[in-house]
């Protein structure tokens, strides 16, 4: 038997125990996702303590000094954003019936007068009586979880718990990350682990290129979105930058969100006027271009692969199987597949079953 047969029958080993992993994380999904927050949270901090070791801290130090960083970007975060948000977001609901009323009469009356079509009238609709419905089946909702949370001490404390073990997940995993990939490494048939090991090593460069530079513009679109409509007063600026950085994950997505919501906001707070848009689109059009040839190229590249379409098949696939768990998974398990697929699509293809007449 030759090496490629040998390796044609270790393929189905390698695929079946694929699926049950993937199997697995769909059972279990209801306890895997604070595993799942913490290990991409130490697969995120573990390159800073490697960095942190190599000038002498020790491993355990280097763990404690990145989670003390992290500590200090989430409190930032949760002082100065998030308030920033909530306040904008009830002036949103707030603002609602003005914006309602400036789509029916003012935008449609327009946009039908511009194509020449049939007027269309939009129900009229009480918004705040609506959003008062809406708020009180809300709380009654609210209270009937938080009573069922109550009375189900088993499940409040699981909660608590698997909020509780999301620093402690990271810490361990960050900390003992080389020796667990060396030991799974390990656990491959001895034939397979040096190509395995480049295999793994090439996914490790492409995911972490990804996820560290895709959360890097996420955070700079949401800043410089945030910013120019801060600039041109325009209402809800934060909550607006915010939602376009966080949609940016998927291609196109943020962009458009962001540009669509904008403009709205400002066609209502302007009354419509045409330089006010024109500026608001610009924003979104430097902010287009700077991830396109600045931010992407130089904090992603193109080595991962992953088409717009792939993304969001991948994110609502991990959602369905997984819910919150498999969106989070959903990426990086996509990027790590895109590499697996490309040195499978290779090997196929020189091998004698692609040459064969």
């Amino acid at each position: 038997m030759n090496i490629e047969e040998r390796e044609i029958k270790r393929w189905p080993w390698f695929v079946a125990l694929s699926i049950v992993l993937i199997v697995s994380v769909i059972i279990l999904k209801d306890i895997m996702m604070p595993f799942a927050i913490g290990a991409l949270i130490a697969y995120l901090g573990d390159p800073l303590v490697d960095r942190l070791e190599d000038r002498g801290m020790s491993r355990t130090a280097g763990v404690i000094a990145v989670f003390v960083l992290l500590l200090l970007v989430s409190m930032i975060a949760v002082a100065v954003v998030v308030p920033a948000v909530v306040q904008q977001l009830i002036q949103v609901i707030q603002q609602m019936p003005a914006a309602y009323a400036w789509l029916a009469e003012t935008a449609l009356p327009w946009v039908q007068a511009q194509l020449s079509i049939s007027p269309i009238q939009l129900p009229k609709i009480d918004v705040q009586s609506e959003l008062a419905n809406r708020w009180q089946s809300v709380g009654a909702m609210g209270a009937n979880v938080l009573r069922y949370l109550t009375a189900s001490g088993a499940n409040f404390l699981l909660g608590i718990v698997n909020l509780a073990l999301v620093p402690v997940v990271a810490f361990y995993l960050m900390r003992d990350w080389d020796h667990i990939v060396a030991r799974l490494v390990d656990l491959v048939p001895r034939p397979w682990q040096q190509q395995l090991s480049l295999i793994v090593g090439e996914a490790d460069s492409v995911l972490g290129e990804f996820m560290r530079g895709q959360l890097m513009v996420m955070l700079t679109l949401a800043v410089v979105y945030s910013l120019g409509l801060w600039l041109l007063d325009v209402q809800y600026a934060v909550l607006l930058g915010c939602l376009a950085g966080i949609a940016s994950m998927v291609p196109y997505v943020g962009a458009i969100v962001g540009i669509g919501a904008s403009l709205i906001v400002a066609g209502v707070q302007f009354d419509a006027d045409i330089t006010v848009l024109a500026l608001v689109a610009g924003v979104f059009a430097i902010g287009q271009l700077l991830e396109s040839f600045v931010l992407t190229p130089w904090l992603i590249g193109d080595r991962i692969g992953l088409h717009p379409v792939a993304v969001i098949f991948a994110l609502l696939a991990g959602g369905e199987l997984a819910g919150f768990t498999g969106i989070l998974l959903a990426l990086p398990i996509a990027a790590i597949a895109v590499v697996f697929f490309r040195h499978g699509l290779n090997h196929y293809r020189a091998s004698d079953l692609y040459h064969r007449d």
